[in-house]
Formats: structure tokens, C-alpha cells, sequence
């Protein structure tokens, strides 16, 4: 007995795991065929993974054209060809099986005997006995690994064609193994499966019971307690659905049997869509379990099935939610990972009601799961949900001190789920990665045209438990957004399709965390470029591509205080701008607004915008431009009709201004990232965020204030002060003593030369956040008993607390009569007058004082 060459099985190993994909191969027939395996195959080289998925790919495409020539009552599924080598068979010497072999090959003496022995034999065994088969398969008997989704070859193509002429490396070996098997009766397949094979796993489908494809099966099975379970099963990925709920119980990948989170943690806590809803007497958190479901669609390439929840008015008693939900399932050919969606309805005279929150949430297998990647900064080893449990809560109970963790590079430092918050725009791809084997979960959303609040609202994405959630709505940075449904208001929207995408590489690899992550970047993009998908089976809903329309055109700023460097006139590009679609509305409407569907794009360089996929429907066309105030919409509302095609030519927005800017603070960019952002407190560490772009989502930074000012607040003088350094990000309160929290008041001193005493001066403040405060603004005499400006309580967006270098913005604009200011020193006084709470206080975007025009 031959011995197995235990490099040559490592060298495949690792070759066969960096699960490189082939695309578009073709379908070709007769000696195309055999030209494009002896090219790709290059004869002398042994097997690549591009290789071997191009083989895959060539066999699924032969399966998809004959199939009618398999028997109705079987099919092969997840075949795995894995990387544990063994050549142990006897039967054969490399000089008596290939008179013929090719000139100037390479392979090893065990890889040439193994690989060529096959293929003999096989030309030997037309319809071989069960025995035949498993002294055939003996080779393949311990391995494991990497699963692919082949079919065989059809029956009516000469047998004779595949000889070792046009396969000598794996990829032969498979497509020899699959055509054997399809030339086996299904009752010595049966025997043989079950007895003997270990390597290749053939699914023996019960007529009468669910349907079977190809590539996309269903199965119905019985859970614990007689549920019953419906399981979609594609052969890369298996699916477990409990009926009629439509909970995700299990996600079966290669070798892992569940990726969830499966052990003492009961099945309502694995994968679900929630909601948090409210009638007038009443609020729920919902996990929307259906009573009734369906297969919408079914056939060899994809599989869609619905679970359904109705309301019935007639059994309202002011506790039940007024909303139908659809909530989808979808499982194509082929495809590593599996799509969900959700339709919610309201019909005319439904009672009122409000939601403030929905999203599909994924709590993944502890065990497997330990490195996150959110973005490319924000990703590593993460700490467990076990050391939360034994840390020390901070000021709210998401934050949690880890002081006993079982990685001790984690004690003494802070997990807090709202760090890993990120706008939307930015947020697209997350997940987390198992490190043995090395396999990626993640979640891609492929449009942001269901989601709410324009491109820098910001949601959570994955944190510690391990979890990973598709958040489409919630409140969380803005406040003041839930959907609020008045008495007989009928409504609809389609929320996803989400998809969760599974990968993996070798263990080998130096990096597999990095690796996977580049990876599911770039499936976001292949996912992007088919939004709109062309499967979903809603009968209303979801338009296609030709249903949809497209508008474009070009900003322009005009601004007179600034001059265009290259036309020396007042008109600018309105370069990198963020255009958008939304609900038809005030000029910041589209921030809260959250029952239909925004489409947003970034302008380029020249202010050239076109925003593709538009859903039919009427809207406003809303724009911000960086490094300009304000907000700008098109006076004319837009209507979108299937096919449509809007050209808008170019438009012009004239940012708030009254005069020249006497003297600025900041950069108007929606945001507090300019601003002095202070180390944490070393007790208050997060160890993830290294770089200094992320440094503003450290723990407690808003206490670090009174570290920095504790008897006395921030002074900035205009000309000397540098913002990124004096300015603090976050106007919040100061701790004092005995840790009591007083209101502070930040002071503006600035020169003005030769006021115009009956001239209107204008004090503009964007805000970048606001929390539970109130500002109040002193000209020149900080102990005015009424201040000489004032806002009401504004802001309800929390971004300190957690963790956001914005939140909703918001423009201010007060009038100065020139009388109250001097020529010479003058001071402002901005006081945050709401005290008691370490989290009530503004980030501001920026602030400019405007002289009189």
C-alpha cells in the first residue's frame, strides 16, 4: 500500500481553501469543452482554486442545460472535495495505468498514481456494483472541507470523452467521480452513501415529500417539541426556518453545523426580525412571529418562502399590532449565504399607532466567533459576552467595564455597542469571523433606498455577543424620527433585500480576518452593481429595473463672499455634494423623515449627480454641499415614472447669508470632527480603536471636560485660538465635587473694528448634535439675568452618550442689532443652561459671526 505524501497534502490544502471564485464561464459544447479544460488546466500544473471552481461552474452549466437527464427522484448535493488527502490504493502502479501520459509533467510519483489510477478505472466500470463503488471511492473516504454545489454530466454524452487526456489534475477526478455516480441506480447509491461515503453526500429525496431541484432544495423536518422546520438547502449553505413563526434556528456552512448561536440559548434568540411598536395604551417589543407560511416560488436556481402575520380589526382589543407582515426568505443556486426581506402594510381606517424601531438580528455561535470588522480601522479580536456578564456597568448598562474577561488584553477596558455605530453610508458591510475554521458571517445591504434619515444617519452594525443586525429604522442619533401612523392612514414598504453573505479561506493564512473582510467588500460591490434584484416574488412592491427611473443634473453654489479661484465669479461646483430623493417636504424634512424610500448619491468634482434606481413616485430633490451651510432643495417636486429619465440641467443653491464672515469657528461638515477630541481616561480604554479618526468613540470623552476645565470653562479667542486644539467637541455640562453636574458657559472673544452701531450683524451656529439642551447666548455681559439669545429645549439624538461625532443637524440664526456690540473686544457667552445630566449638552458644526451687507 502506497503512503500519502503528507507535504503534497498540504500544498493542496492550502491551495484548495483560498476559495477564489471563477466567473462568467461560459456553456459551450463538444470540443469547446475539451479546449477549455486542457487551457485551463495547463497540463503541467497542479490544481489552483480557480481551476477546480471552474470545473464547478462548467458542471453546474451542463446541469442547468440536461435536466431532464437525471432521475426525478435524486440529486447530488454539496459534494465536498476537501483538502485531507489520502492515497492509500493498492490496486494500481503509475506505470501500468498512463502509457500515454502527458510530456513534461510535474506531478509527484503518489499524485500521478492516484490521480491516473482513477481515471483508468473508472473507463473500466460502465454500471458498476455497490462494491465497485466503494473500492472506487477508497481514496476519498476521510475527506473533508470545502463544499461545492456540482451536478453531473449528462448521460448522453460519450463516455470516452472525459479520458485523462483532457483532465490530469482534480478537477478531472471530478468530473469522472460525478458522471460514475449519475451511471449508479439510486437503490446501490443509497447503500453505498449511507455505509461507505464520507466524502461525497448525496441527497436521496422522498417524492412525496418536499420538492426537489438540482441545486435549491426544501426540506421539511421536526424540531424540538413537534415544531415543525422547514430547511432551504442550496448544498453551499443550509437554512433552518421554524413554521409558522419564521425564525432562522440554523445556518449550516461547510463543516459547521450551526453558525447561531445554539447551545442553552433557546430558539426565539438565534436569528429574528423585530420591532418596537406603541398603540396609545400600549408599547411591545415584537419579534413579529408569523401564523402562516408558504412557498411563493421554487424551482432548480432559487427558492422563496414567505411567512405571513395578518391583522384582524374585528378581533382588535387595543394590544395587537395593525400591521401585516411579510416577512421572505430567499435561497439561490449556487450562492454562499441566503437573502431576507419584509413587506409591512396598513390598510385604510387602521387604528393609529407608532413604531420606533424594526430590524433582522443574528446572535452568532460563541464558540466560533471571536474577530469583528465593522470598517476597515474598526475590526480585531473582540471580548466575549461572558465578560460582559461578570464586568462592571458603566453610566448606562450597554457600557460595560471588563474586569475578569478571558483575554487578559481585554481587562480593564470598556465594550459598549454603540462604538461600533456608523453612518450609513459607511455601514453596508459588517460581520464577524471564526478563526478555526476560518469562516466569515456578514451582513450586506446592497441599496440604502429603504433605509431612513439620508447617508449620515447612523445605526448599529455588529457588536459583542457575538451579534450582527440589519437595522432599518430606529431612532437612535436623530430621536425624534418614529413612524407615527394617525387613525385610518394606510401605508406600505418594502424593507430589505438584505443579504447574508458566508465565506472562508485557510486557517493557513496569516491574516484570515483581514482576508474574509476584504472579501465580503468586494461581494458588497457585486451585490450593488445587481440592486435592482431581478428574484423577489412580491406581487406589488419591489419594481424592477425597467419600473424604475433615473435623475440627474449639477449643483452650483452661489455664495458672493466666496469667488471661484478659476472664473473669479461667485458660482462654484457644488463639488462632492450628497443629492438625494425623499418624501416631498421642508428643506431638512428628508433627516426624519421615515415612511417611504430616499435615494441618495455624492456629486463629483464638477457638481454632476445622477441618482439611478428611483423607485416611481413623487419627491423633493434635497442637497447638502461640504464646506457650505444650510440645506438645499429644488423648488419644483419631481415625479418619477417607470423608465423615466429626468435631466435637471444645472441648479442653483444660494447658501444663508446676509453679509461678510467677520471671523468663523470649525468647518461646516456636519460634524464635530474638526474639533478637539481629547485622549480617554486610560481606565476607559477600548483597545479597537487605534487610529485617531476613531478616536471619538472612546468611552466617557464628555467627562473629560471638566478633567480639562474643572474650576473654569473654555475660552477661545478669535485669530489666536486654534479650533482642533481650544475647542472642545461636545458642549456638555461640568462635574463638579461632589459629581453633580452644572451648566457650563464657553466664551467667544473676538475684535471687531469700526461697528456699524444701526447695522444687523448675524450670529449662525450649525449644530452637529443636540441632546436635552437649551442654549443661551450673552453678548458682552455674561451676567445679563435673560439672555440676549436663546433656543428652546432642543435635541433628543444622545450622540454623546453614544458615541457619535454627530447627530442631527440643525441651523441657528440670530440677529444682532449692532448697538449691543463695540468696536474693539467683544465676548460671547455660550451657556448650556440644562444641568443635572452629563449627557444634555450641543456638538456644534460650526459658528460664524456675519457683519452687515
Amino acid at each position: 500500500m502506497s503512503t500519502c505524501n503528507e507535504q503534497l497534502r498540504k500544498e493542496f490544502k492550502k491551495e484548495f481553501a483560498k476559495g477564489a471564485r471563477f466567473k462568467n464561464v461560459q456553456l459551450s459544447d463538444g470540443i469547446g469543452d475539451l479546449k477549455f479544460f486542457t487551457t485551463i488546466l495547463r497540463l503541467n500544473k497542479w490544481l489552483t482554486d480557480v481551476e477546480m471552481n471552474a470545473a464547478i461552474c462548467l458542471l453546474r452549466a451542463r446541469a442547468f442545460a440536461y435536466p431532464k437527464s437525471y432521475p426525478a427522484d435524486f440529486t447530488i448535493l454539496d459534494c465536498q472535495f476537501g483538502p485531507l488527502i489520502t492515497s492509500y490504493y493498492d490496486d494500481f502502479v503509475a506505470d501500468s495505468v498512463d502509457p500515454e501520459k502527458p510530456a513534461g509533467h510535474t506531478f509527484s510519483e503518489v499524485i500521478y498514481h492516484y490521480h491516473w489510477g482513477l481515471a483508468h478505472l473508472t473507463h473500466q466500470v460502465r454500471r458498476p456494483t455497490s462494491s465497485a463503488v466503494e473500492r472506487l471511492l477508497h481514496p476519498y473516504k476521510s475527506l473533508e472541507g470545502v463544499a461545492y454545489n456540482p451536478t453531473a454530466f449528462p448521460r448522453d454524452v460519450d463516455f470516452a470523452y472525459y479520458s485523462w487526456s483532457s483532465f490530469v489534475s482534480g478537477a478531472g477526478v471530478l468530473v469522472l467521480v460525478l458522471h460514475l455516480l449519475m451511471e449508479v441506480p439510486t437503490d446501490i447509491l443509497c447503500e453505498t452513501v449511507q455505509v461507505r461515503l464520507q466524502a461525497v453526500r448525496l441527497l436521496i429525496v422522498v417524492k412525496d415529500c418536499a420538492v426537489a431541484s438540482f441545486l435549491c432544495k426544501l426540506q421539511v423536518r421536526t424540531g424540538v417539541g413537534a415544531v415543525l422546520l422547514i430547511v432551504l438547502d442550496n448544498g453551499n449553505v443550509q437554512v433552518t426556518l421554524t413554521t409558522p413563526g419564521g425564525r432562522v434556528v440554523g445556518i449550516q456552512y461547510h463543516d459547521i453545523s450551526n453558525l447561531l448561536h445554539d447551545i442553552n440559548n433557546p430558539d426565539t434568540n438565534r436569528g429574528y426580525w423585530d420591532m418596537v411598536w406603541n398603540r396609545p395604551t400600549h408599547r411591545q417589543y415584537d419579534q413579529l412571529e408569523c401564523t402562516s407560511y408558504k412557498i411563493v416560488f421554487q424551482d432548480d436556481n432559487q427558492i422563496e418562502i414567505s411567512f405571513t402575520k395578518t391583522w384582524d380589526p374585528s378581533n382588535d382589543n387595543g394590544v395587537t399590532l395593525p400591521l401585516n407582515i411579510d416577512k421572505r426568505y430567499v435561497m439561490m443556486r449556487g450562492v454562499d449565504g441566503f437573502y431576507t426581506y419584509a413587506k409591512y402594510e396598513r390598510f385604510q381606517g387602521w387604528p393609529s399607532m407608532s413604531i420606533d424601531q424594526t430590524r433582522v438580528a443574528f446572535k452568532l455561535n460563541q464558540q466560533l466567533f471571536s474577530y469583528m470588522a465593522v470598517s476597515d480601522a474598526r475590526q480585531g479580536i473582540m471580548p466575549t459576552e461572558n465578560d460582559r456578564t461578570h464586568g462592571i456597568p458603566l453610566d448606562y448598562p450597554e457600557a460595560v467595564l471588563l474586569t475578569n474577561p478571558s483575554n487578559p488584553f481585554f481587562k480593564d477596558k470598556v465594550d459598549d455597542k454603540y462604538q461600533y455605530s456608523s453612518n450609513i453610508k459607511d455601514n453596508r458591510v459588517h460581520g464577524w469571523v471564526s478563526s478555526n475554521p476560518a469562516v466569515g458571517f456578514w451582513v450586506i445591504r446592497p441599496s440604502n433606498e429603504y433605509k431612513m434619515g439620508g447617508p449620515l444617519k447612523q445605526e448599529l452594525s455588529s457588536h459583542v455577543g457575538p451579534t450582527s443586525l440589519e437595522v432599518f429604522f430606529s431612532s437612535h442619533y436623530a430621536g425624534e424620527v418614529s413612524m407615527m401612523f394617525a387613525d385610518g392612514e394606510p401605508w406600505e414598504k418594502v424593507f430589505g433585500p438584505t443579504f447574508i453573505y458566508l465565506n472562508s479561506v485557510s486557517q493557513d493564512i496569516k491574516n484570515p480576518g483581514w482576508t474574509l473582510w476584504e472579501d465580503a467588500k468586494n461581494r458588497l460591490l457585486e451585490e450593488s452593481n445587481n440592486w435592482p434584484y431581478n428574484f423577489p416574488r412580491l406581487e406589488s412592491g419591489f419594481p424592477g429595473s425597467k419600473e424604475r427611473g433615473v435623475v440627474w443634473g449639477r449643483l452650483l453654489v452661489h455664495d458672493w463672499y466666496h469667488i471661484n479661484s478659476i472664473s473669479k465669479q461667485w458660482i462654484m461646483n457644488g463639488s462632492y455634494a450628497y443629492v438625494g430623493l425623499a418624501a416631498p417636504g421642508e428643506p431638512t424634512s428628508w433627516q426624519t423623515e421615515n415612511k417611504g424610500y430616499q435615494f441618495w448619491t455624492e456629486a463629483d468634482s464638477n457638481g454632476q449627480f445622477s441618482i439611478k434606481n428611483v423607485r416611481p413616485g413623487n419627491y423633493n430633490l434635497f442637497a447638502w454641499v461640504p464646506g457650505f451651510i444650510g440645506d438645499y432643495r429644488y423648488e419644483i417636486q419631481v415625479d418619477v415614472t417607470p423608465g423615466g429619465m429626468i435631466g435637471l440641467g444645472d441648479i442653483v443653491y444660494w447658501p444663508v447669508r446676509a453679509g461678510p464672515t467677520l471671523w468663523e469657528i470649525g468647518v461646516p461638515d456636519r460634524t464635530a470632527a474638526e474639533f478637539y477630541v481629547p485622549d480617554p481616561r486610560p481606565e476607559r480604554i477600548n483597545p479597537v480603536f487605534g487610529q485617531q479618526e476613531d478616536k471619538f468613540r472612546q468611552y466617557g470623552l464628555w467627562e473629560r471636560y471638566s478633567d480639562l476645565y474643572p474650576e473654569k470653562d473654555l475660552v477661545y479667542t478669535v485669530g489666536t485660538s486654534d479650533y482642533s486644539k481650544d475647542w472642545f467637541y461636545a458642549h456638555v455640562t461640568r462635574r463638579k465635587a461632589d459629581n453633580s453636574h452644572v451648566p457650563a458657559t464657553w466664551t467667544i472673544l473676538f475684535d471687531l473694528v469700526n461697528v456699524n452701531k444701526d447695522g444687523t450683524y448675524y450670529f449662525r451656529i450649525a449644530l452637529a448634535a443636540s441632546c436635552l439642551a437649551r442654549l443661551e447666548v450673552r453678548i458682552n455681559d455674561p451676567n445679563l439675568a435673560q439672555a440676549d439669545l436663546s433656543t428652546r429645549m432642543i435635541g433628543r439624538d444622545n450622540a454623546i452618550a453614544r458615541h457619535g461625532i454627530h447627530g442631527l443637524y440643525r441651523m441657528l440664526s440670530f440677529k444682532i442689532p449692532g448697538w449691543k456690540l463695540w468696536s474693539g473686544r467683544n465676548a460671547f457667552y455660550l451657556t448650556q443652561s440644562v444641568g443635572n445630566n452629563p449627557f444634555s449638552g450641543f456638538m456644534y458644526d460650526y459658528l460664524r459671526l456675519e457683519g452687515p451687507a
